[in-house]
């Protein structure tokens, strides 16, 4: 597995991760699928601000990938940022995941960042288990702040702080 900064040609792929994320999960609260342009709008966002977007390759295929960005747009918030996992259809259990946020939260280290929070839909166990393997803290829980698939989703706040 090769984990690498994500590149243009990176785009269809992940593209495919996330509208799976979207179609099949609660991982994503959207309910619409996207296209092409939303994905590359996300990513000259991030890019062009100097975050990073992480891909994990396996046998020259898109097998993850990992980002972070603005918690929130307000300037007192600058030194916070909520990032997201997400592992393709046929990666799970290998350590996709695991290697993405491994490097993801050292490039928060490098970085600006001082905080990393996670906003995890409250019954997907295993990404809570993926930050708490990080040292990320159980913050809070919203009930019933969202709905997908016709039912009301609960949404646990997860968050480490980085060393100053």
């Amino acid at each position: 597995m090769l984990i690498r900064d994500a590149v243009p040609a990176d785009l269809p792929e992940i593209l495919t991760v996330h509208n799976a994320a979207i179609a099949d999960t609660t991982a994503i609260w959207d309910e619409e699928q996207v296209g092409l342009a939303d994905r590359q709008g996300w990513f000259d966002q991030r890019t062009g601000a100097g975050l990073p977007i992480l891909t994990a390759e396996i046998d020259g295929r898109v097998a993850g990938y990992a980002s972070y960005g603005p918690f929130r747009p307000k300037s007192g918030y600058r030194h916070t940022v909520e990032n997201s996992v997400y592992v393709a259809d046929g990666f799970h259990r290998r350590g996709v995941a695991t290697a993405l946020m491994a490097e993801l939260i050292e490039r928060a280290r490098r970085g600006d960042v001082h905080a990393i929070v996670a906003g995890i839909e409250s019954s997907n166990t295993t990404s809570i288990a993926l930050h708490a393997k990080f040292g990320f803290t159980v913050v809070g829980v919203m009930p019933q702040v969202g709905v997908k698939f016709g039912r009301w989703l609960d949404l646990t706040w997860m968050q480490l702080l980085l060393a100053p």
